[in-house]
């Protein structure tokens, strides 16, 4: 095989002006892409000046934007934690103030007890002793004011109840919008702290999309004010709740206490008028049976003389009818026989006004008797009313207040009671 041997074709041949004008050519495209490379290098160097410094700034704004969130929103959750404490701290006061209420209710019991027995016990009195004196009264009025305290502790518990409620609702509300900031506390937090270096970095599609929850700052602060003042005000309703159960408590003693002092005082008042009049009518039965005594004696002694004038008339009768039997002339009216007739006179006006005294005293007798009965009668009733009324006062001591005594006085005198432990035997 032969190699075959191809000559390249000559390049035409330039002018020498030709080649100074293409050397010139070459020369300012040079110099042109030169300096559009300077231009771009120094434009690119500016610009990525620029946007370093712009999103060095923009990230630190950023960064101080989201630390200055992060306070507040720490700020926020401390205030909301300390109405939180706040909260649970007034609803144990509330549940105390409300238990200790519910054992004031409960223990007027007692004394709705015990005045309603004492009515029915006075009921039972007898005759005219069954009378609207003052102890009954008072007793009715103790009964109208232990039933006003039991309903009034009662609406009050009812309002605590209420409002116990009303504070858990509150609560949860405090509890949900702290869950909400320590997320979204949280999440600050984690963005505070992402960098360009991390690594869980990506591209997300629709950054700049705005959520349908989204609200703006202006609400959001008015909401954490609301929130701030609904819990204020709560707290503030609370107080004055536990004030005023207090203050129930204390005027419900108060009130008992004093209306007990007063029917106390008409219960003695009209045992001691009772012992009065008990004593003056055993007085007057005594009276009356000496009287009696001595109205029967005199009975006795005016019948011995009305038989003994009657025996005399019946002496004197017979002489003068045994006279009028004389014969003759004996038969004369002489001074025997006018004395005869003025004896029998005498003592047949002796015997009438025997008679008379008789029935007089024997009426007298029967009237002082018939007294006597009804005095018995009256004092068995005012003994009957005295052993009731005894008897009420005597249930009565169970509603007086147990007073200290010893060791127990001193801590209460010493205002250390709350602090020595309670030690049961």
């Amino acid at each position: 095989m032969q190699s075959v041997v191809t000559f390249e074709k000559p390049l035409p041949h330039l002018s020498l002006p030709d080649w100074d004008a293409r050397l010139y050519g070459l020369q300012v495209t040079a110099d042109t892409r030169r300096a559009d490379a300077f231009d771009l290098r120094h434009s690119a160097h500016q610009l990525r000046n620029e946007t370093k410094i712009k999103t060095e700034w923009d990230s630190y704004h950023n960064n101080n934007r989201l630390r200055a969130r992060v306070y507040e929103i720490e700020q926020w959750k401390s205030t909301l934690q300390e109405l939180l404490d706040r909260l649970d701290r007034e609803m144990s006061a509330l549940k105390e103030e409300k238990a200790s209420t519910e054992r004031e209710l409960e223990q007027l019991n007692m004394p709705l007890l015990v005045c309603s027995e004492c009515l029915s016990n006075r009921d039972g009195r007898r005759s005219s002793e069954l009378t609207y004196d003052l102890a009954d009264t008072e007793l009715k009025k103790e009964l109208c004011v232990t039933e006003s305290n039991k309903k009034m502790l009662i609406d009050r518990c009812q309002s605590a109840w209420e409002k116990i409620n009303k504070l858990e609702v509150v609560k949860f509300k405090l509890q949900l919008d702290l869950n909400d900031k320590n997320e979204a506390l949280q999440i600050d937090k984690d963005m505070l702290n992402l960098d360009k270096d991390c690594a869980n970095i990506t591209y997300k599609t629709d950054s700049l999309k705005t959520p349908k929850r989204m609200i703006t700052y202006e609400q959001w602060l008015e909401k954490c004010e609301a929130t701030k003042k609904m819990a204020m005000d709560e707290l503030q309703d609370t107080l004055r709740l536990r004030e005023s159960l207090f203050v129930a408590r204390g005027r419900a003693r108060n009130a008992l206490r004093a209306q007990t002092d007063v029917t106390n005082y008409m219960m003695r008042r009209r045992i001691y008028d009772t012992q009065r009049a008990r004593n003056e009518l055993q007085w007057q039965k005594m009276k009356m049976e000496e009287n009696m005594d001595k109205l029967a004696s005199e009975l006795k002694t005016i019948g011995e003389q009305f038989a003994d004038k009657v025996n005399a008339l019946k002496v004197a009768e017979t002489r003068l009818e045994t006279r009028g039997y004389r014969p003759g002339i004996e038969l004369a009216s002489d001074e025997a026989d006018v004395g005869l007739k003025e004896e029998v006179r005498n003592l047949r006006e002796t015997i009438r006004q025997l008679q008379e005294k008789q029935d007089c005293a024997k009426a007298t007798y029967n009237a002082l008797e018939a007294a006597s009965i009804k005095i018995a009668i009256d004092l068995n009733d005012k003994e009957q009313s005295l052993e009731t009324d005894m008897q009420a006062l005597e249930m009565r001591t169970a509603l007086e207040p147990k007073r200290p005594q010893g060791t127990d006085k001193n801590l209460i005198l010493a205002s250390m009671k709350d602090e020595v432990p309670n030690i049961e035997n």
